[in-house]
């Protein structure tokens, strides 16, 4: 290393001044380069020495921020390592700072959490909830299990992450809570009403499943699990009813369930057309253009804890006449009188539909009114119990010849291209294909599912919720209402690139599932049709990221058929260990109260996966006796930030590139591909080079393991053909896909939704 003998440099601190240490630094970056003295490290030294000893006067925030430049701007192909140079180097200013706040000394990474639980509780950022419900005796104990070291597991971007939107921090924003922290808070909340004889083992369990980074817990959990604000759950769906009341109710329930930090899918589809009638005047409906108007405003003006816009997804039948002004809804021209850019679009669409599509022919379009008056039945509450026939197809057949029922008549093509113009330029509407979507859905026993949730992996039974009756009793006003299956999302995902090659998912699952369940429980939801569903089928959604580093670590190619293979027998060992898990939780615990006649009770389940051999027979048998504690299991959602944290890759999703840069508000961090090497690095190929052909066989395969669906993209280049983009999306309907989420264009600019991340 260049010797440096300029002028020493004062350094202020604490309004004071100290003499600036050379020895001083040079032994702080010894200390974060520590394990990676392979990158260069010296060169990294001398930049550092010369701009610090450059200035005249400087404050150790600056020196600090000048190491952090430095190291990013080394960050490349070649040296990944630096983010975890730079982790470390932003994790002894954590440190310092929550020391400073909490008033221990500054040379302890972790300082008491007894005395943080305290704090906290104090400052209204923790409930109290941990203080109350564990003795101090148990607290420090659980202090014990911390592993500080763990702190190194985090890349960069992972560190700041969890920092800027989870850590605990006080009022003013100053830090308090550091990572181990967060993650024993989160382990011993939802670990709180476990019976106290096995709850602090059952802690240090969820502790090491969090800390290792082999799984996510969704953001609301991991962001307000022991604090004294917001909710658990990631997303909702409700189903609006037909009528003025249910429409405006539905409204107040979305808002406030969208302050809570919950994203929202609203099936519009029982919603009269424009021109229906009502009370008899024909002509006078006004369609679902202005209840979206209204619920675009709910979307922007009710914020999620002041940290994002309210999240929104709605969805429309195909069939339904409304559907073109639904299509246009997001376009960027046209008249904005009918244009509702804060929301997400979905389209539910039945398999006669895409026949019509593949084959040329005619669609008709109805009021659902209409159809209700007419024909005595709500076409949206039939789907087609098998590929070709079924009962959707017979009603849709009766509302097509009923001379006395108005209708319009469409080729299917031109919805179609309405429908890939809308993807090209918005990246939506999702589509969410309803007869695969029932005929898979294991509780088709208690009813059935109109559409998907903000991120498209949720299938779960679906209800409106309608007004009983009005009357004053003692001066007080009372409604009644019945409640509807008004959908909640509890979601957690595996890091499939840390927690396989670790060989963990025996041990992992079973405690992400008990942690998922008692998110059920200790969860208050401020929409009481909610709490009620919540409890009725203790939905939980299971999910995975790291899938393409997984790939890689392991150099089997994307497009090859060894990846075809790799995701049915991953997926489905998977799936039998999360369905045991909840078996298991079950015979603990007690099933979900709608077991019975569900095709888990039945073995039916089993039988149509198609799941053979000695453990999945044992298995069908030990859940008919037993019971599962959770109604529905898997759902893979998109986890783009959390799977930052965990310094892996999204949800199933190939890379975008080998390195690229996170842009901040005020700055941007360089990140490469997860593990990035020699040998990692041709097995990383951008989604949008990988023919999409694979990644839908792929899918297909994982499909089949998944009781609920996933949160699946296409990659396409702007210069695809319409013809080209039509065949993915015929290829994903005939492959068994119920959802598709994002068509990501190289031109178009998509916004994330978090709230489903996990």
């Amino acid at each position: 290393m260049t010797t440096i003998t300029e002028q020493v440099t004062l350094v202020v601190t604490d309004g004071g001044k100290d003499t600036f240490s050379k020895e001083r630094l040079s032994s702080f970056i010894s200390e974060v380069t520590k394990g990676y003295e392979h990158l260069t490290v010296a060169n990294f030294e001398e930049k550092v020495m010369k701009a610090v000893q450059s200035k005249d006067e400087l404050t150790p925030e600056q020196i600090t921020n000048e190491l952090l430049l430095r190291g990013l701007e080394n960050i490349s192909p070649q040296e990944p390592g630096w983010t975890y140079v730079s982790a470390n180097i932003y994790l002894k200013k954590l440190y310092k700072e929550a020391a400073t706040n909490r008033g221990y000394v500054g040379t302890t990474k972790y300082g008491s959490y007894y005395e943080l639980l305290n704090i906290l509780s104090t400052q209204n950022i923790y409930s109290g909830e941990i203080l109350n419900q564990y003795t101090k005796g148990e607290i420090d104990e659980a202090e014990s299990f911390i592993v500080p070291e763990r702190d190194h597991f985090f890349t960069y971007i992972g560190l700041r992450t969890l920092a800027d939107r989870y850590l605990a921090k006080d009022h003013e924003g100053h830090y308090y809570e550091l990572p181990q922290e967060r993650f024993l808070t989160i382990a011993m909340m939802l670990m709180v009403n476990e019976p106290k004889e096995k709850r602090l083992q059952l802690v240090e369990e969820a502790y090491w499943a969090l800390s290792n980074l082999y799984m996510t817990v969704a953001t609301p959990t991991l962001s307000n699990a022991g604090k004294s604000y917001g909710q658990l759950s990631s997303c909702f769906i409700d189903t609006v009813d037909d009528s003025l009341q249910g429409i405006y109710d539905s409204n107040t329930d979305i808002a406030n369930l969208s302050k809570n930090g919950g994203g929202i899918g609203v099936y519009l589809g029982k919603i009269r057309s424009h021109g229906s009638s009502i009370k008899g005047f024909k002509g006078v409906s006004s369609g679902v253009m202005p209840w979206m108007k209204q619920l675009n405003n709910t979307a922007v003006s009710v914020d999620q804890l002041g940290q994002r816009q309210g999240a929104i997804a709605v969805y429309l039948d195909v069939w339904h006449q409304d559907i073109f002004k639904f299509l246009d809804a997001k376009l960027n021209n046209g008249d904005e009188r009918q244009r509702t850019h804060d929301l997400f679009t979905g389209v539910s669409l039945p398999d006669l539909f895409m026949e019509k599509v593949e084959a040329r022919e005619d669609w008709y379009l109805f009021d659902p009114h209409e159809v209700r008056e007419v024909m005595g039945f709500s076409l949206e509450d039939y789907y087609d119990e098998k590929q070709g026939e079924g009962s959707f197809r017979e009603k849709y057949e009766a509302c097509v010849l009923n001379p006395d029922l108005s209708k319009e008549k469409v080729p299917a093509i031109d919805i179609m291209k309405r429908i890939m113009v809308g993807q090209l330029e918005t990246g939506t509407p999702y589509m969410f294909y309803r007869d695969e979507a029932n005929r898979q859905n294991p509780n088709s026993h208690q009813g059935m599912i109109y559409c998907s949730n903000l991120c498209t992996e949720i299938m779960q039974n679906q209800s409106a919720t309608t007004v009983e009756e009005q009357y004053t009793e003692d001066g007080k006003i009372v409604v009644t209402k019945s409640p509807g299956d008004f959908v909640v999302c509890n979601l957690s995902s595996i890091n499939l690139g840390k927690a396989v090659p670790d060989d963990v998912l025996e041990r992992l699952i079973p405690i992400q599932v008990r942690m998922l369940d008692n998110v059920i429980d200790l969860n208050t939801i401020p929409v009481l049709q909610a709490q009620l569903t919540n409890q009725k089928y203790r939905a939980v959604g299971l999910g995975t990221f790291g899938y393409h580093h997984l790939l890689a670590l392991k150099e089997i190619a994307w497009e090859s058929d060894e990846a075809v293979e790799f995701a049915d027998q991953l997926y489905e060992k998977v799936a039998f260990l999360t369905i045991k898990s909840s078996m298991e939780l079950a015979k603990e615990k007690c099933p979900y109260p709608l077991f019975k006649g569900s095709k888990w009770h039945d073995g039916s389940y089993f039988d149509e996966k198609g799941y053979e051999g000695d453990k999945w027979d044992q298995l069908k048998e030990d859940v008919h006796e037993h019971g599962l504690r959770n109604g529905y299991l898997m759902a893979v959602a998109p986890n783009s930030s959390t799977s930052i944290i965990a310094g892996s890759t999204a949800s199933i999703d190939p890379i975008f590139k080998k390195f690229y840069s996170e842009e901040k508000k005020d700055y941007k961090i360089p990140v490469t591909a997860p593990d990035l090497s020699p040998k990692t690095f041709w097995y990383y190929k951008s989604a949008y080079d990988i023919d999409h052909a694979w990644t839908i066989k792929q899918n297909a395969k994982r499909q089949k393991h998944i009781d609920q669906s996933i949160s699946f993209n296409f990659y396409v280049r702007n210069t695809i053909k319409a013809k080209e983009l039509l065949d993915l999306h015929l290829s994903a309907w005939k492959s068994g896909f119920k959802t598709t989420y994002y068509t990501r264009s190289t031109s178009s600019d998509i916004e994330d939704c978090e709230s489903c991340e996990s």
